[in-house]
């Protein structure tokens, strides 16, 4: 019984502490995309507040921490360019989304996402990331922020002229604080928490000439029921969509790295079901709505949250700090918002395929630049649809370019034999796996989740029979089955049948991952590596 007290104390204590560190990275975020959107500091930390407490108590067994996200407050920030900064529009498209969220939730469209291949991710999270840092480089050097890039951009060389040194002294100390904090000092003070006090500690006590936040109401939101014709709520369906899409997409990603982190398969639908209601609820307080954030359950995760516990004390922390904290959080100087945010658009700039791109096949970067233009410059909707149809067509014209006829022997039946002894007198310690068909994007996640299944499994013979080259979806997803095999102590023998395959594994240090003598060109030549092994092992 004290054993069973003290584990329990222990989930406690670890909940206690991933809300409190989600919840000192979701302050100086939800102000400063409070901000960004039009809406106010206040709107975004209170939608930060209501939606992570909602969306947590109804939501996943696992704890995911809720509010604004970057691709959010780009969509929301465009939508109240559209509605000529009318909030009960908003408000409206807001509910309208929730209520989309809400219907989709009781679909089986959510298993579409499992198919939109990377390179149109990562083109529309390197838009939001670049969108995010044109939008504040006008407020960095003390002017008005702008919800259109290209107005942004036009607007930059005339302010240019006339830029607020007591602004860019703020902003540039901000973005030096975010960049250059060393990774040990992060771990315990977030770099944009420090930022946010340090510089506005700064602009008090210097008496800075700039502009701040000023006013942050610390009331408790007052039900808000929009009014609308039918006539408005057509209109208004294509925002509401397009909202619910982003809202829904950003959730899910969030629900999938949760997954690989704590290795609990939550139910999406049920995810996005809890979202919903959360940004219904939001919308009616008046607060910005949000998703499942990444960074910020991550980082609860980190810190030990196991339960649906943090996802109450992290709206909490910010409760008080909202109320003790209002004074303060007014002098905040918008520069230093600007330079968080350049920083958060910088961490959702997609690095990791940044690094490879040079090996990236040229169908990958033409659906990956295509993306990413038309979600800087034009439709966020539109790129993400334009590069499904463009990745599906490249993809649909590679398959039909290598269609021929061609005599194909019968699989040797004797290895089919051996095959079947060997899992039989091993036990399953020693299994062989082919992949069979090509292994590109749409089949990517159906696999990861089949390797799930190989517990108790010592050697795992992976046998690639194609000798396709693998597109950047499968590359990356190639690695996470590796490191998860890795992670369960399965030793991975590869048995590849084309060098050119292998050359292209070896760029992206996916052999060198496995083992270069874990390597075979041949099935005989891996089964006999294993047995002998596993004799070896057990004498």
């Amino acid at each position: 019984m004290f054993l069973n007290l003290k584990a329990k104390f222990g989930i406690f204590i670890g909940d206690v502490f991933g809300g409190i560190n989600s919840a000192i990275i979701a302050l100086p975020q939800a102000l400063a995309f409070g901000v960004a959107t039009g809406f106010g500091a206040g709107a975004g930390l209170w939608g930060a507040i209501i939606l992570c407490f909602v969306a947590g108590i109804l939501g996943t067994k696992t704890p995911m921490i809720s509010g604004i996200t970057g691709p959010v407050a780009i969509v929301t920030a465009s939508i109240m360019h559209a509605m000529g900064q009318d909030i009960n529009s908003v408000v409206l498209i807001i509910a309208l989304a929730a209520i989309f969220q809400i219907i989709l939730s009781m679909t089986q469209l959510l298993n579409i996402v499992k198919y939109v291949p990377y390179p149109v991710i990562s083109g529309f999270m390197n838009g939001v990331g670049i969108i995010i840092i044109i939008l504040q480089i006008n407020p960095l050097i003390g002017h008005a922020a702008l919800s259109s890039t290209i107005e942004s951009i036009q607007k930059l060389f005339i302010n240019l002229g006339a830029i607020n040194f007591d602004a860019l002294i703020l902003g540039v100390t901000t973005l030096l604080i975010v960049f250059l904090m060393p990774k040990k000092i992060n771990k315990l003070i977030p770099s944009t928490v420090a930022a946010l006090v340090i510089c506005t500690f700064i602009s008090i006590k210097f008496g800075f000439n700039v502009d701040k936040i000023e006013v942050i109401s610390i009331d408790f939101p007052k039900l808000i029921l929009p009014k609308a014709s039918f006539l408005q709520i057509v209109n208004n369906l294509q925002y509401a969509i397009t909202l619910a899409v982003i809202l829904s997409s950003e959730s899910l990603l969030t629900g999938l790295v949760c997954d690989s982190l704590t290795k609990i398969r939550n139910n999406p639908r049920h995810l996005i079901a809890a979202q919903g209601i959360g940004n219904l609820v939001c919308s009616m307080a008046g607060a910005l709505p949000g998703a499942a954030a990444t960074m910020r359950t991550v980082a609860a995760l980190k810190a030990g949250a196991k339960t649906k516990m943090a996802t109450v004390v992290s709206p909490l922390i910010l409760l008080i700090l909202l109320f003790k904290l209002s004074g303060f959080v007014a002098e905040i100087p918008l520069p230093v918002l600007a330079g968080i945010l350049i920083k958060i658009g910088y961490d959702i700039i997609d690095i990791k395929l940044l690094k490879v791109i040079k090996y990236a096949p040229k169908d990958d970067l033409y659906v990956l630049l295509v993306v990413f233009f038309l979600t800087v410059f034009y439709n966020l909707i539109v790129a993400v649809g334009a590069g499904i149809v463009l990745a599906a067509l490249l993809y649909a014209k590679r398959t039909a370019d290598k269609v021929k006829l061609v005599q194909k022997p019968i699989y040797d039946a004797e290895i089919i034999a051996l095959e079947k002894i060997l899992e039989h007198d091993y036990h399953h310690k020693i299994r062989i796996v082919h992949i069979d068909g090509q292994f590109f994007f749409g089949s990517a996640t159906q696999l990861i989740a089949q390797f799930d299944e190989l517990l108790g499994t010592r050697y795992l013979i992976l046998n690639y029979d194609a000798n396709d080259l693998l597109d950047i979806s499968a590359i990356f997803a190639f690695e996470d089955i590796v490191l998860r095999l890795k992670s369960q102590h399965i030793k991975i023998l590869l048995v590849i049948h084309d060098r050119k395959l292998y050359e292209q594994l070896e760029k992206h240090l996916i052999i060198k991952e496995i083992g270069e003598h874990h390597i075979f060109y041949s099935e005989i030549d891996a089964i006999n590596f294993a047995k002998n092994s596993l004799k070896k092992k057990y004498k």
